[in-house]
């Protein structure tokens, strides 16, 4: 395994010291880690790592969400690794390119993990993301442009969305998290 992979490792070690609930799921990350070469790969069909930003204002008060078009959820930013094994650089790699925004800075801590089924599409079978979540900061405009993966991107008050009827599982607890955090 080389070096990115073992950060991962850490990383997730680190994660679960700081979240001991999350024991059993960084258990199936760290097997899943260790499965094949080619997990940070679209092509692996069971699945992939991905990575996905928590991106917050630069109050801290928001969170930018995006309704996927594909999912047609409101979710947090994010996408596939397609061979990064630095999930922190992809989850800022995909908050620029799916918000338009710049200047963004991402922690290089995991902030949440979640394993989630994705659905069958076209040629593409139904597969596992594991997706692994960093905080990132936008630090100038918020400005952002809705790309083609979504129907629509808004910033969204952190504390409403603890009690949003609807809302993904994974998304209220990152807002749970962050209060927790503020």
């Amino acid at each position: 395994m080389d070096d990115t992979p073992r950060s991962l490792l850490n990383a997730l070690r680190a994660y679960c010291v700081a979240n001991p609930d999350a024991a059993g799921t960084v258990e199936t990350f760290e097997q899943f880690l260790h499965s094949a070469p080619t997990v940070f790969e679209r092509s692996h069909l069971v699945g992939h790592f991905t990575g996905s930003a928590w991106l917050v204002s630069a109050d801290g008060e928001r969170v930018l969400l995006t309704h996927h078009r594909k999912l047609n959820a409101w979710l947090q930013l994010g996408g596939h690794a397609d061979g990064d094994t630095d999930l922190a650089r992809v989850a800022l790699r995909e908050a620029e390119e799916e918000s338009g925004l710049a200047d963004l800075v991402v922690e290089t801590a995991i902030f949440d993990i979640d394993r989630h089924r994705i659905p069958a599409r076209a040629a593409e079978p139904e597969h596992w993301h594991y997706d692994v979540r960093y905080i990132v900061r936008a630090t100038a405009s918020e400005a952002f442009v809705v790309g083609d993966e979504s129907h629509a991107l808004a910033w969204r008050e952190v504390r409403a969305l603890v009690e949003e009827d609807g809302l993904d599982a994974s998304v209220r607890r990152m807002a749970v998290k962050w209060l927790a955090r503020s």
